[in-house]
């Protein structure tokens, strides 16, 4: 397992869901919600400065076949400016299904409830995303998914 912490990234229409692991890579929590639009992309960069992340995961949200839509591909565009802005820090794209659904139950098996749990599930979907990625490297001993590679927000890489 690589050290140093990792965060999280759920992306989102109107909010982004931010998580970190501790630097073993052992455990992840959550960090914030970011509002999705101006400034978000700087937000999360700050982030990952005062958390001295060494990698950033982010959801793709594929379907239940395994297929890719238009939300997935508006994902990876997403992540290619997001790895642009963080770069040399390295952006990896991983499997993301059910991640929302599974953040929902936890969040209402612990009792949070309708506008509260709304304001936090971006938050557990991010942990739950980055907690998926430290598991299966920890088992496989290679990092999950796929690193993505920036593109400047003009369009070029």
């Amino acid at each position: 397992m690589r050290h140093g912490v990792r965060l999280g990234v759920d992306p989102g229409d109107a909010r982004i869901g931010i998580a970190r692991s501790d630097p073993t890579g052992f455990l992840a929590t959550p960090v914030e919600t970011v509002r999705r639009g101006k400034g978000d992309l700087r937000r999360i960069a700050r982030l990952a400065a005062e958390h001295e992340a060494v990698e950033v995961v982010v959801g793709l949200p594929r379907s239940l076949s395994g297929g890719e839509g238009p939300a997935a591909v508006k994902t990876r565009a997403w992540a290619a400016t997001l790895a642009a802005v963080l770069a040399p820090l390295q952006v990896r794209l991983v499997d993301e299904r059910l991640t929302t659904f599974s953040a929902e139950a936890m969040l209402r098996d612990r009792g949070v409830k309708g506008r509260e749990r709304r304001a936090v599930v971006d938050q557990a979907a991010a942990v739950v995303i980055l907690q998926q990625a430290l598991d299966t490297e920890r088992a496989t001993g290679t990092p999950p998914g796929e690193v993505i590679a920036g593109t400047s927000p003009g369009g070029e890489t």
